[in-house]
């Protein structure tokens, strides 16, 4: 099924031609708009070309058929580079797209966006997040194989499929990077290669400025098959010499692989290449009227596209077709042969669920403290036995975030010594790379077939928090399990234990954070983000705590399916006509809860209202939100173990606040909650105190 070239290379001088004519666009399209970044996308034209036209296994006119490759361009300020092979390909756009680049509500915006424009894989543009999202879609693929196709030889299966990625100087010189690609050459993802387009030129000028180590030693040293391809004589790709090393790097499938190949950017102006202000900067006319004269087009003409670039670049959509049609054949084989394997890709295909999965969710017996984590473990072991395209690790912190979906089965290579190691195991060693985990559990979301979830300390979610803004961006379903919520972590002290993440975690738009109050408030709370997932788009937090809370008993309290809509009445007010509503989220609604006996013991009617996900209550309409907080009852307290920000919304402008507003310390959590006022006196003094203030409003 391979589209690779043949031995005998062949590239025409309408390949040439083609390639110039995307220099050209490239050229254009930034003068016109008068921004952007031309220099890289002219000189990757001709490798972007080769990718698409000679080893990418794809269907222009099916982006999302299944047997593709995948293709990331992770310097995403290049959108270009991938924009005109679009174009060229005939994945939708057209000539008019170019010339709308960078404008508002065009196909192509300075930054490729997935989900907007047809063809684009991933959303990229913050450097290093595109290769580590192309780790992923790897890890996702063997996964994948694992689920549908074990037992076939290498390459033979119709699972088996290639990510290509290019990546810039800028993406390595990001950490991220690193972590990823530690992690890929530790996994030996050899369906994964990457292009290093060396290019030696950043912003700031030569990247002699901040980066001079070995980029292919240090690739080599993480396990990757690494190759150079050095230029011309004319500073021009040698794109005979580039089709060999991709050749042979898709070749290797025991280890992933990288390709240095010396470029020189905005090849070939003659005034501008190899400059920095060629990386982010049109032009000018005059230099791109030089250039269109070295290339032969003419340079009182702009978007210059003959018909014959186009019939022969489009050439592509029947070599397209050819090879789905040869996969289909592998595919339909393999259906035949794998009835019950096949109904399982249907229905995974289809966004469905196993039938009768609700029930393997656990209901916890009230009258045992259970740590919200504890339960979350269980949950999840209790999942995975019945959706096996659930899968996930944590960032080295399994035995704390009880993330641990299958004990005798790791994600890990063959050759691994570890004895659950299997390449197509459960659960996932992201090893200490919290951005890694975060941005390659993009590219397991983006690859499709699977649902990725992983752990960490809510405390580090900081360091995933690129990742995540970007899983929300793209509305990725993936599933962060974050413990040791609070300053309920106890003594390791202020350095773990977070206190602004909640606020600062429901600030990104389209992230819903969960902190659910006791056990069975976190089964549902798993239930609800499997639920959500082809419904809901987008990614979910769920922060658990370490230390034990109350598992309340339902038969007094209100059934923990509330959970699902965010907000719910946990307690109701005993004559049913609350004066004061207390309102907790995670292991402060037991507070609240106490605090509440204690003020109907002095005749003050008091609601107590859980308050696991403030996105979740806030997608649900008027007339519940409302009966969850009638607007009629102004006498509201809070309590959350962090910052006040984000409560004074569902408290009002009388309501009161128990919150933090310092970091920790270093003791037993029963200690801090007590030294720092968050106990259930201190919410009813407020509770008083808000019934005060309002009664001397009314006077």
């Amino acid at each position: 099924m391979s589209t690779a070239p043949t031995n005998a290379f062949e590239w025409s001088d309408l390949d040439e031609r083609t390639v110039d004519t995307a220099r050209v666009l490239a050229m254009d399209a930034v003068q016109k708009v008068g921004n952007g970044h031309p220099g890289t996308a002219m000189s990757l034209a001709p490798a972007a070309y080769l990718i698409f036209q000679r080893f990418l296994r794809h269907d222009p006119t099916d982006p999302a058929w299944v047997g593709r490759d995948r293709f990331v361009l992770s310097p995403g300020h290049t959108s270009l580079t991938l924009y005109t092979q679009l174009y060229f390909s005939g994945y939708g756009l057209e000539l008019d797209d170019l010339k709308a680049f960078r404008v508002a509500g065009s196909r192509t915006p300075g930054h490729p966006e997935h989900g907007h424009t047809a063809g684009v894989e991933t959303t990229t543009g913050p450097l290093g997040q595109g290769i580590a999202n192309a780790v992923g879609m790897a890890m996702a693929a063997r996964y994948e194989r694992g689920l549908f196709d074990p037992e076939a030889p290498a390459g033979e299966s119709p699972f088996d499929h290639t990510i290509w990625a290019i990546v810039s100087d800028g993406d390595l010189e990001e950490g991220i990077s690193a972590e990823a690609s530690s992690l890929a050459g530790h996994q030996k993802l050899g369906n994964l290669v990457a292009l290093y387009d060396d290019n030696h030129i950043s912003i700031e000028g030569d990247t002699e400025t901040a980066f001079s180590e070995d980029v292919l030693k240090r690739y080599e040293a993480y396990g990757w098959h690494v190759q150079r391809v050095t230029p011309k004589a004319n500073g021009d790709v040698d794109v005979e010499a580039l089709a060999g090393a991709l050749a042979a790097a898709k070749a290797e499938t025991s280890r992933p692989s990288i390709i240095a190949m010396r470029t020189i950017i905005a090849w070939p102006a003659p005034d501008a290449q190899n400059t920095a202000k060629a990386h982010g900067s049109a032009l000018g006319a005059a230099e791109i009227a030089a250039t269109k004269k070295v290339l032969g087009f003419d340079p009182e003409k702009t978007f210059e596209v003959s018909d014959q670039v186009i019939e022969h670049a489009r050439r592509v959509i029947k070599r397209g077709k050819a090879a789905r049609d040869q996969w289909q054949q592998g595919f339909e084989a393999w259906r035949a042969a794998n009835p019950q394997r096949a109904a399982e890709f249907d229905r995974i295909q289809a966004g469905e669920l196993p039938e009768g999965w609700k029930k393997a969710v656990p209901t916890f017996p009230a009258g045992k403290d259970v740590a919200t984590r504890k339960a979350s473990g269980e949950t999840l072991k209790a999942l995975g036995a019945v959706i096996p395209e659930l899968w996930g690790g944590s960032a080295d912190l399994a035995e704390s975030n009880l993330t641990t979906i299958d004990e005798d089965s790791s994600f890990l290579p063959e050759g691994n010594p570890l004895k659950s190691a299997s390449p197509f195991g459960r659960t996932i060693h992201f090893g200490i790379r919290e951005h890694a985990m975060g941005s390659t559990m993009n590219g397991i979301a983006l690859h499709g077939n699977t649902r990725v979830y992983g752990g960490t300390f809510l405390v580090f979610a900081d360091y995933m928090r690129p990742a995540v803004r970007l899983a929300a961006l793209m509305k990725l379903p993936v599933t962060y399990v974050w413990t040791h919520d609070s300053i309920g972590l106890g003594e390791d002290g202020p350095t773990h234990q977070p206190v602004e993440h909640m606020a600062s975690l429901r600030a990104i738009p389209g992230l819903s954070m969960v902190r659910p109050a006791d056990a069975n408030e976190t089964a549902v709370a798993w239930r609800t983000v499997i639920e959500r997932q082809t419904t809901h788009p987008g990614p979910v937090g769920l922060a658990l705590t370490r230390q034990n809370v109350p598992t309340f008993d339902r038969e007094v309290f209100a059934s923990a399916e509330g959970t699902a809509k965010g907000a719910y009445v946990l307690a109701e007010a005993s004559n049913g006509d609350p004066q004061v509503i207390l309102l907790g989220t995670g292991s402060e609604v037991q507070l609240a809860v106490q605090a509440r006996e204690a003020l109907e013991a002095e005749g003050i009617a008091t609601r107590v209202v859980s308050v696991p996900s403030f996105e979740w209550f806030q997608e649900q309409d008027q007339a519940y939100r409302d009966s969850v907080l009638p607007p009629s009852v102004k006498a509201r307290v809070s309590v959350e173990a962090g910052i006040a920000q984000g409560w004074r919304e569902l408290v009002g402008d009388h309501g009161r606040i128990v919150s933090l507003e310092h970091f920790g310390a270093s003791a037993d959590y029963k200690v801090l909650f007590e030294e720092f006022g968050l106990t259930a006196e201190r919410v009813i003094a407020e509770a008083h105190n808000a019934l005060r203030a309002l009664e001397a409003v009314n006077r």
